[in-house]
């Protein structure tokens, strides 16, 4: 009994001294710790095994080590280096090099453990409230950490109460100097880390579609048809997936449910994978689907072309309402009410008259306000518009109502110039033909047809061809400028009138930027009468923006070469129909090159023209099929167009015709 007593006490002993020391030794340990070493410890967090993660640092997307890029920060007044690193990938974390401690290194390091052990909220919060402690008189970067800490539990706000020792005003300043720069890195690595995750927001739309073409695959192969039920089961999956991927274009569109479905057809294609362990039967059916969908392809861009060529040779709604709403009011009018002021001055030869020749009534006006609105004198400015009989009434309709300021106007029936019959012009002649109407009409030749834009009945108009009579039509005028309906003004034209042409009759923009605008793209080189009289490399240049001097028009006698080349090309084989093709030829070695600013062209069909050479240009060009009173327009360009008309007139608003 005696002996059984001893025992116990010796126990009691080996078991109580221990944590008596301990704690005693613990306490005078925890009242000697500053607020500073503890920040050292919960630093060195990082350097020790797997940690948690810290929603406050930015996590690495992946487990490969990468090379850290950043500063390092030394500071003096403790025993171990902070680190700022920033990883290639954008992201940036806090770590501490340890560096010899003192002889209470072990007791902090089992604090440390011991609070590594709690929760990982708590952790976060520990880091977030010591660091917002050091700077602490800064509010503007403490009030993000302050909203976080009231979310926190209890422990954190005990941890945050640990009390500090008081450091000398160099160790301070430098110690907070070096935590707010370590803070804005923090604060700027979730930005880069958001940028590199939107790179591949799509990845599970792109994984989703590639399992479409996978079993799709698997549905075409001959192992794989001999099993019903896997047939059956693949199918499913394949409406599953078709379903949930939908029209969707990034990850964020797809529903809850799209990962349960990725991960069903996953495991159905590994089903087929192994049914099917032929190869070449795998690599022959994908040769087939892309055979197959370069065919498809193609026929789409084929329908695509004849459709926008359809689109631009369509009259918009509206744009039919607006010549019968202007006739009805102009044929309603007195005799004296329909008549234009300061007709006397349109045969003056010292003003500045431009020819424009237009079956578009708002076309016309575009291009008749933009040139007034940027002239530096509108009086001096006179505009010939020549239409056709169904557009007449309606032409002049609207520039009564809508008279461009002090400019002159005057609206001219084509039919007014008696002189221009099929028995003058061969063009006409030709226009009236029963083969032209066929090559524009019979529906069998669509097909045929490689460049549809030949086909387009704007070439079967004579308004077309009337550039090549104008000093026919203006007899007392020795120089004009053309202007096409599809342009815009930007700047004052009357310098084009001080251009010295040097003998040449047409000064135009050249087009030689490729070989788009070359003369082999629209003459017949294979003809040996182009190739004779002509160099296919030679550089175009462009309708919509002319001078002509019509004295050295008269004295070269332009328009009969026009009609004998025009006689020569009567079965379509030099060049097919179109008035650039028959200017190139004509004024052959006649042309003047103008400035590149003075006409920007291809805002009818180039989505890349420069915006610089837009904003310098004096003219700039819709050419192509989607001019900007059409749906297919460009929406970027439509503004130069739009500006220059007043949607709240009231013909415009009879007939729905917004912008």
């Amino acid at each position: 009994m005696v002996r059984r007593k001893a025992v116990l006490v010796l126990l009691c002993l080996t078991v109580l001294a221990p944590i008596v020391l301990y704690t005693d030794r613990l306490s005078s340990f925890s009242n000697s710790i500053s607020n500073d070493d503890f920040i050292d410890n919960v630093s060195n967090l990082s350097v020790g095994k797997e940690l948690g993660k810290l929603n406050v640092l930015p996590q690495e997307s992946t487990n490969a080590v990468k090379e850290p890029i950043g500063i390092v920060y030394l500071d003096n007044s403790r025993k171990s280096h902070q680190v700022l690193v920033q990883s290639s990938d954008g992201s940036a974390a806090l770590e501490s090099q340890e560096m010899p401690l003192r002889k209470s290194a072990e007791h902090k390091s089992r604090m440390l453990s011991a609070t590594y052990k709690g929760s990982l909220s708590e952790k976060e919060g520990v880091i977030e409230q010591v660091v917002d402690r050091k700077i602490g008189k800064d509010d503007s970067e403490k009030s993000n950490a302050e909203e976080e800490n009231k979310e926190m539990g209890s422990q954190q706000t005990e941890l945050n109460t640990t009390p500090a020792k008081k450091e000398n005003e160099s160790e301070k300043h430098s110690e907070e100097t070096t935590l707010k720069v370590d803070l804005e890195k923090l604060q700027t690595a979730p930005k880069y880390r958001n940028r590199s995750s939107t790179v591949i927001s799509d990845a599970r739309v792109r994984q989703l579609k590639d399992q479409l073409i996978r079993a799709k695959v698997y549905l075409g192969l001959q192992a794989i048809r001999t099993n019903p039920h896997y047939i059956r089961e693949l199918r499913l999956r394949i409406r599953e997936v078709q379903r949930a991927l939908g029209d969707a274009t990034k990850d964020t569109d797809l529903p809850r449910k799209a990962n349960d479905k990725l991960k069903a057809m996953e495991q159905t294609l590994a089903k087929g994978k192994q049914i099917q362990d032929n190869c070449a039967a795998v690599i022959k059916k994908l040769r087939a689907m892309l055979h197959s969908t370069e065919e498809q392809l193609r026929v789409n861009k084929k329908q695509t072309v004849f459709l926008t060529q359809l689109a631009a040779k369509t009259l918009p709604k509206g744009l039919h309402c607006l010549p019968l709403r202007l006739s009805t009011e102009y044929f309603s009018l007195n005799p004296s009410q329909q008549q234009f002021p300061n007709q006397e001055k349109l045969e003056d030869p010292k003003l500045y008259h431009y020819a424009l020749f237009s079956d578009n009534i708002l076309a016309a006006a575009v291009v008749v306000n933009s040139t007034i609105s940027n002239a530096k004198h509108p009086s001096n400015h006179v505009f010939h518009i020549v239409t056709d009989r169904v557009n007449y009434a309606a032409m002049r309709m609207w520039f009564l109502a809508n008279p461009p300021g002090k400019a002159i106007i005057q609206v001219q029936n084509i039919e007014e110039f008696t002189w221009l019959n099929a028995s003058y012009s061969p063009v006409l002649k030709q226009l009236g033909s029963q083969s032209i109407i066929n090559y524009y009409f019979r529906s069998h030749h669509v097909n045929s047809e490689t460049n549809l834009k030949f086909r387009n009945p704007k070439y079967l108009s004579i308004l077309n061809h009337l550039r090549f009579y104008l000093p026919e039509m203006f007899p007392k005028l020795n120089k004009l400028v053309f202007l096409d309906d599809d342009i815009v003004v930007q700047k004052d034209l009357t310098g084009l009138w001080t251009i010295n042409l040097k003998g040449k009759v047409n000064g135009a923009v050249e087009t030689c930027r490729g070989s788009f605008h070359r003369f082999d793209r629209y003459l017949n080189f294979s003809n040996p009468l182009i190739a004779k009289n002509f160099d296919p490399h030679a550089c175009g240049w462009a309708y919509g923006m002319n001078v002509f001097d019509l004295a050295e028009w008269r004295k070269q006698n332009i328009t009969e070469l026009y009609h004998s080349w025009q006689k020569l090309n009567h079965d379509r084989l030099l060049w097919k129909l179109g008035t650039l093709p028959p200017g190139l030829i004509t004024f052959w070695k006649r042309t003047f090159p103008l400035d590149q600013s003075w006409h920007v062209l291809g805002l009818g069909y180039n989505p890349h023209v420069d915006q610089k050479e837009i904003e310098q240009a004096a003219v700039i060009h819709y050419n192509g099929n989607m001019k900007p009173w059409l749906e297919i327009g460009m929406l970027k360009y439509r503004n130069y167009w739009s500006k220059y008309i007043n949607y709240d007139q009231v013909f415009l608003q009879d007939c729905n015709i917004n912008p």
